[in-house]
């Protein structure tokens, strides 16, 4: 990377960047304390592991303005751990899981992203803002009244003060307002103080306390390896979606070895594990931030708003943040996706709603995201299996047929290949074209190999013509019709 692309990820637009990151910070704060809740530890664990992931993330990452940080997704995977061994095997999975990460990236494994279909990727963003929408309900149920007034204006003014200036980001003004008529006028509100414990100092470098020997390893290597993938997953599909909304392209696998980075070292610093968070990542797109900075300052403003500024953050009214996380499902709720389920393919709309579905129901993207590509590749397959045909000719003397192949023969088309051939006509002579056809896995090369036998046990001799160099390079190498015994083989089947 050169120094004019590391000046304009860091420095390209520092304003917006420094306003966006504030926001950032700010809606951080109750999330890490919530997530940590969630995995059974200390608030100053999703406090500290927000801080150290959302920095080198914005280093070490390979998509400018993403923000990493604690995750539910990946807190949610280590409840048991930390109910049966404790914090420091949290810690010391955490590390594990940053360590596969890593490798992950180093393998390229990021390029599997192309395997994601736009359908899948819908359907998680969908279901996503519908999972961000349901979190904000504990705060709206058995609350005052006054507290969905003070959401009501706090959404009004996200939406409207742009109208004045987009100078300053809404968000943020709604916060500073809705603190300020909180304080003013003593409104007894929820506020982020009432979340937990904020912690008063800086992380500190520790090694888990843990027994280094296989007996750990095995403890710890499930849950880092579900931390790893949960956590690879969505911090892949959440760079895709903020190239969607910036149009720019980021480097999938390097943002595999950052988030790997993060993660490793968050495990050293009291931290629990985390990715990429798709909600912030839209607040800080939509108050204007872009580049590297943006996330960097988001994790130092939260470690500074905690330990020096700590008072005021906790009067801050939830009603405010959570104004700003509907704002966040608003925004991220792909709506023309409703209107487009009539004009869309039929399977393209259901791939897209056992997304949704898949992933409200579990409260897990991964199982989501996974049954989405699982259903694109078999509908895929499908498609693409019928686009196959096999005609014939006889010739004059009536003595040969030559059978023309045309389309794709694989897994889902074999059973239509075999079927297409007439094996008890009496021939001399039969020819196979597969010029305009190709043959693409295992499963093609033995169906070509049982229609050669066949024909070849009914006294027939087979010319195979018009082999493109991928077919017969697959087909010299798995190929068994011209080996000794292959007749005897078919024949004893």
């Amino acid at each position: 990377m050169n120094f004019e692309t590391l000046r304009r990820e860091w420095f390209g637009n520092v304003r917006a960047d420094l306003l966006a990151g504030l926001v950032v910070a700010l809606a951080l704060i109750p999330e890490a304390i919530a997530f940590s809740v969630i995995a059974g530890v200390d608030p100053k664990v999703g406090l500290y592991a927000s801080f150290t992931i959302a920095v080198l993330t914005a280093v070490f990452g390979g998509r400018p303005g993403m923000i990493s940080a604690a995750t539910a997704a990946t807190a949610v995977l280590m409840i048991t751990l930390v109910r049966d061994h404790g914090l420091q095997y949290l810690l010391a999975a955490t590390v594990l899981a940053g360590l596969l990460q890593v490798a992950a990236g180093l393998l390229r494994l990021g390029d599997a992203m192309q395997f994601v279909s736009r359908s899948v990727m819908t359907g998680f963003v969908n279901a996503l803002a519908i999972l961000i929408f349901m979190a904000q309900i504990p705060e709206l149920v058995g609350v005052p009244s006054l507290t969905y007034a003070m959401v009501a204006l706090g959404l009004a003014i996200i939406y409207l003060f742009p109208r004045i200036t987009t100078a300053i980001p809404s968000p943020l003004v709604a916060i500073v307002v809705l603190t300020a008529i909180s304080l003013g006028f003593g409104v007894d509100l929820r506020v982020v103080g009432d979340m937990g414990e904020l912690p008063s100092t800086l992380p500190v470098f520790l090694l888990p306390d843990i027994p280094l020997n296989l007996d750990t390893l095995l403890v710890i290597l499930p849950y880092s390896a579900a931390v790893a993938v949960v956590g690879l997953l969505e911090s892949l599909m959440t760079a895709q979606i903020v190239d969607d909304l910036t149009d720019t392209p980021s480097d999938k696998n390097r943002e595999c070895v950052g988030q790997g980075i993060a993660n490793t070292v968050t495990g050293f610093f009291g931290g629990m594990a985390g990715c990429a968070m798709i909600g912030q990542s839209v607040i800080n797109i939509k108050s204007g931030g872009r580049g590297r900075l943006s996330c960097a300052f988001a994790g130092v403003a939260l470690m500074f708003m905690i330990v020096v500024l700590g008072d005021w953050v906790r009067v801050i009214p939830m009603a405010a943040l959570v104004a700003i996380m509907i704002m966040v499902s608003i925004g991220t709720f792909s709506w023309g996706s409703l209107k487009d389920l009539t004009l869309h393919p039929k399977r393209s709309s259901l791939v897209m709603l056992a997304t949704v579905v898949t992933v409200v129901w579990t409260h897990n993207l991964a199982i989501g995201v996974v049954i989405g590509v699982m259903l694109s590749g078999v509908f895929f397959a499908s498609k693409v299996a019928q686009i196959f045909r096999v005609t014939s000719e006889l010739s004059a003397d009536g003595r040969t047929r030559t059978y023309r192949v045309e389309g794709q023969v694989f897994f889902a088309s074999t059973g239509r290949f075999a079927s297409a051939f007439d094996f008890k006509e009496a021939l001399d002579r039969v020819v196979i074209d597969v010029g305009p056809a190709h043959i693409w896995d295992l499963s093609g090369v033995g169906a070509l190999d049982r229609v050669i036998l066949k024909f070849r046990r009914e006294g027939a001799k087979v010319t195979v013509l018009g082999l493109n160099e991928a077919s017969a390079t697959i087909v010299d190498k798995l190929a068994v019709h011209d080996k000794p015994g292959a007749l005897d083989r078919l024949m004893g089947h």
